[in-house]
């Protein structure tokens, strides 16, 4: 077998493979000939066989308020007539080689023991609210000014996305390239509207019944209102609305009556790549001061494994090397990825995922607590 990155050439077994996997869907080749072109493809062959395949988008991933750069791996498949001969495993690890210089990586796993072996752990979830549109409608109050964004908006879109993520400390959220924003503005099956300090996406799903709201993030109450009444605004044709939401999206406080939430949880998985790089793009809460030994196993990844001293003071973090202490906290690679989104260290002891002495618990959990979520699906 042999690992490499694909052309356009190969194009079309790759369609194939993804038929074969995943079902008819319409074909747009746009995107996959423009992720060939920089070298973000990678497929396994079995001769002149084309038997597995997989990809990376360039993301950047926001962690406590702070943009991390992260390979959302996406589009992996295996051809039926070859699962269970470990192809899997090859290719996953071959798509950590390929996202090198990307301090993480993470992905909606179709199965975790594959992604497991090389390094991902469960670290958080996409959060899909299904209610009815009408309490969405009564929100609005007061005026803002809303109005339709397009692809000349790219760039304002982007800018805002950083900046309420950052505002808002939030974990796991992802803002895509510049490319993949101007696609989706310029999808006509998606509704997208701007406010100074507001961005909404929503269309119609599967119909004329129910609305999906891809995303609507804001920051301030007023233009939350305004943004959530233009989906209310359906209320007399659709009957549901769907939306991709964090775990605690102020929506959830506007709401005059709230009792039991509908909530989908789609869980996706982390890997940390680069743990000094990782750790000193993310951000950590400013009350915390913290030193840290830790000894992290990684094969795949030799320059992460070893004695570390984790720091964190006044908001930031670092690693740095250190002789091997007897309190150190022992985790493997997907401990240390589990740890970095905030997993509590009484879980992951549980699990049987992190060993070793105890004593910095607390502070560990201080350090990196959060409810990672993401309002993408790749």
């Amino acid at each position: 077998m042999e690992t490499r990155t694909l052309e356009p050439a190969d194009l079309d077994a790759v369609h194939d493979l993804w038929t074969r996997a995943f079902g008819p869907s319409d074909r747009d080749d746009a995107w996959a000939l423009r992720a060939m072109g920089e070298g973000r493809f990678l497929g396994v062959r079995d001769g002149r066989r084309l038997i597995a395949v997989g990809h990376h988008h360039p993301f950047e991933q926001w962690w406590h308020g702070r943009a991390v750069p992260m390979g959302g791996v996406g589009g992996v498949c295996v051809a039926p007539e070859d699962r269970g001969r470990g192809v899997g495993r090859r290719l996953a690890g071959g798509l950590l080689d390929l996202m090198d210089g990307r301090p993480l990586s993470a992905l909606y796993p179709a199965t975790a023991p594959v992604y497991r072996s090389v390094g991902y752990e469960h670290a958080g979830a996409q959060y899909r609210l299904t209610l009815p549109p009408a309490p969405l409608r009564a929100l609005a109050s007061g005026p803002v000014e809303v109005r339709r964004a397009g692809p000349a908006d790219t760039g304002e879109v982007i800018a805002l996305l950083r900046r309420l993520h950052a505002e808002a400390r939030h974990h796991g959220p992802i803002v895509p390239g510049e490319d993949q924003v101007r696609d989706f503005l310029q999808n006509e099956r998606v509704y997208s509207y701007l406010a100074a300090d507001g961005f909404l996406a929503y269309g119609w799903d599967g119909g004329r019944e129910d609305i999906a709201v891809h995303r609507c993030v804001a920051g301030s109450a007023a233009t939350a209102r305004a943004l959530w009444a233009v989906v209310g605004s359906g209320s007399s044709i659709a009957r549901t609305v769907r939306a991709n939401v964090a775990p605690d999206d102020p929506m959830l406080w506007l709401l005059r009556d709230r009792s039991e939430d509908d909530v989908r949880r789609v869980g996706w998985m982390l890997r940390v790549l680069d743990a000094p790089a990782a750790i000193a793009a993310r951000g950590f809460p400013a009350a915390v001061s913290a030193d840290v030994p830790l000894l992290v196993e990684d094969e795949l990844r030799p320059a992460n494994a070893g004695s570390w001293t984790l720091t964190v003071r006044e908001g930031r973090g670092r690693l740095e090397r250190a002789a091997e202490r007897r309190d150190a906290t022992r985790l493997p690679a997907r401990g240390l990825a589990a740890l970095y989104a905030g997993v509590p260290m009484a879980t992951l002891r549980g699990a049987g995922i992190v060993t070793g002495d105890a004593e910095a618990d607390q502070l560990l959990d201080a350090a990196f607590a959060g409810k990672p979520f993401m309002l993408d699906y790749f």
